[in-house]
């Protein structure tokens, strides 16, 4: 016979493979505030439109080869074979526009993403290791902070050589880490003396495992702004590179378009939607990323989020509240009620 104790009675019993109570997953809270943010749903959404654009163009247009000139009749009006005209080279606006999309967003991740794995390195390590390395690194990404970047960005590209894809994201890679890199050692700092890690530093880990293991993960949201900002810039900067011609002429890029259609002087020989649609997508892409930029913003900075929750708390508090004081002043009356009646016989 298996004789309970009170505390064994007492404990409940949870069943194997179930979850523990009280037991958080970091990353999954991230993703789960994403998933409810209406920004954040607003910006992916419109992203995910241009992704899918860049990917499968042929799903949008029929066009294969849209650069290739004197495809069509020059500067046609917008129809229904030709969604926005015609250029004054005879491609189709619309086919341009598609196919354009594929680039940004090749700079936009490529770019972004390189430029923040630096800034993690750069100013992590800066800020664990402190003392001389903090000042050093610390000393290098000022300096290139003051540096005015687009001006840099001219500059570099235009001694890099011959305009390609490769060498201008390398440019944009080198003059774009910086910011996060200050974002990162400020954020950094703020966590090198908290409590885990001065357990993980008593356990004997190594500082490499201290940095990847027990600091990144408290810093996931802010790594992700902080790469949707580097890849809003990049987009931004390689969009300006190509439109002053400092890019491929060539190449299928919403910048490209800009640069031709200036050069054609589009707004005045009634092309206009040659320069206006590229416009819009950068601006469009410029919105996607600035949208899940501010709602990763609210899910890393804990003083904007409780706001909303404080205030659906206080309103349920205070319903609830009414509920009470209507239910406990009509439990009092039926008491008197039938005190009344106890005392009457």
């Amino acid at each position: 016979m298996t004789t309970l104790t009170a505390a064994d009675s007492a404990t409940p019993q949870i069943p194997a493979g179930a979850p523990v109570p009280g037991r958080r997953r970091g990353r999954g809270g991230v993703w789960r505030s994403f998933l409810t943010n209406r920004k954040a749903n607003v910006g992916f959404g419109m992203f995910f439109v241009l992704l899918v654009m860049a990917v499968f163009p042929s799903l949008f247009t029929s066009v294969s080869d849209p650069t290739a000139p004197a495809k069509f009749t020059p500067r046609l009006t917008p129809s229904g074979a030709h969604w926005f005209g015609t250029t004054s080279l005879g491609q189709d606006i619309w086919a341009l526009f598609v196919y354009g999309a594929r680039e940004p967003l090749i700079i936009a991740v490529v770019a972004g993403g390189l430029a923040t794995v630096i800034s993690v390195l750069v100013g992590v390590s800066a800020a664990y290791l402190g003392g001389i390395p903090d000042d050093v690194i610390s000393f290098i990404t000022n300096v290139v902070l003051v540096i005015p970047t687009f001006p840099l960005v001219i500059v570099l590209s235009a001694y890099s050589g011959k305009p390609t894809l490769t060498i201008m994201i390398a440019v944009l890679v080198v003059t774009g880490w910086s910011y996060g890199a200050n974002q990162m050692r400020a954020q950094a700092l703020s966590l090198r003396n908290r409590d885990f890690l001065e357990s993980a530093r008593v356990r004997g880990e190594r500082r490499s495992y201290i940095i990847v293991f027990e600091m990144l993960p408290t810093m996931i949201s802010l790594i992700i702004a902080n790469f949707l900002g580097a890849a809003l810039y990049s987009v931004l900067a390689a969009a300006g590179l190509q439109f002053l011609g400092l890019g491929d002429p060539n190449s299928d890029s919403w910048g490209t378009m800009l640069y031709w259609a200036d050069s054609q002087s589009a707004l005045e020989s009634g092309t206009a939607w040659w320069a206006i649609l590229p416009a819009l997508g950068i601006a469009v892409v410029g919105v996607a990323f600035a949208l899940m930029n501010y709602a990763f913003d609210e899910i890393s900075n804990p003083a904007l989020r409780p706001v909303r929750k404080q205030r659906k708390l206080g309103t349920r508090r205070r319903t609830g509240a009414g509920t009470g004081l209507g239910a406990g002043t009509g439990t009092r009356r039926a008491a008197a009620l039938a005190g009344g009646g106890a005392g009457d016989e």
